[in-house]
């Protein structure tokens, strides 16, 4: 099997992030893609977020017809016990549980991934699975090897991919989607319609639990 970890906030899950998964399923042959909403993401450790509850409903309504997409509990709050969630704590625990030839991929925004030097041992994580980073189109696979480390690299970048000592970044430059998590609750606040911003049922969903109203 080809499985794809897909992690973020998710204040809400939105259709870009529905898109970028459609596209990384085809391009990719994945199987299953687990769309993790993190209960402590430690970047917005300062900033209020959605309780997780409600932030995972989001999530499983979204996956919802889609056997491929499901929705996970990895960096929930029982499994992180109240502390900080890391992306290289839950790949090394799937990756565990992986049987061979079973194949592990991280998807993530392409943006997203400029922040490298930041993470939580940035280095080991990106050398324990292949990455499939989403962009819109025109954006180089030069500005992501701007921030990998030269001693991890196994070759010249190519045209969309970047070979390392023990993985690929793949960039997958054709989702293009301005949709925001951001932005919605925004219009969410100014009392504006959400059609074709997140599926209907998450937008009944922040309707009847009256999310993002303030």
């Amino acid at each position: 099997m080809n499985v794809a970890l897909f992690g973020g906030t998710f204040d809400p899950v939105h259709c870009g992030h529905l898109c970028a998964a459609r596209a990384a399923q085809q391009a990719f042959g994945l199987d299953r893609i687990e769309f993790i909403p993190v209960a402590r993401p430690p970047h917005k450790l300062d900033r209020p977020i959605t309780p997780f509850a409600h932030r995972y409903a989001m999530v499983s309504l979204a996956c919802a017809g889609a056997a491929a997409f499901v929705p996970s509990l990895l960096e929930g709050p029982e499994e992180g016990g109240g502390k900080a969630n890391y992306s290289i704590d839950t790949v090394r625990k799937v990756a565990a549980q992986l049987p061979p030839p079973d194949r592990l991929y991280f998807l993530i925004g392409a943006d997203a991934f400029l922040d490298l030097p930041h993470w939580r041992e940035g280095t080991a994580l990106i050398e324990s699975c292949d990455f499939i980073l989403v962009s819109r189109p025109g954006f180089s696979i030069a500005e992501i090897a701007r921030v990998v480390p030269a001693e991890l690299r196994a070759g010249a970048e190519k045209e969309s991919s970047l070979p390392l000592r023990r993985s690929t970044l793949h960039l997958l430059p054709t989702v293009d989607s301005d949709v925001s998590s951001s932005g919605i609750r925004e219009a969410v606040a100014a009392g504006r319609s959400l059609t074709g911003l997140v599926p209907d049922a998450v937008a009944e969903y922040i309707q009847k639990q009256g999310l993002y109203r303030s």
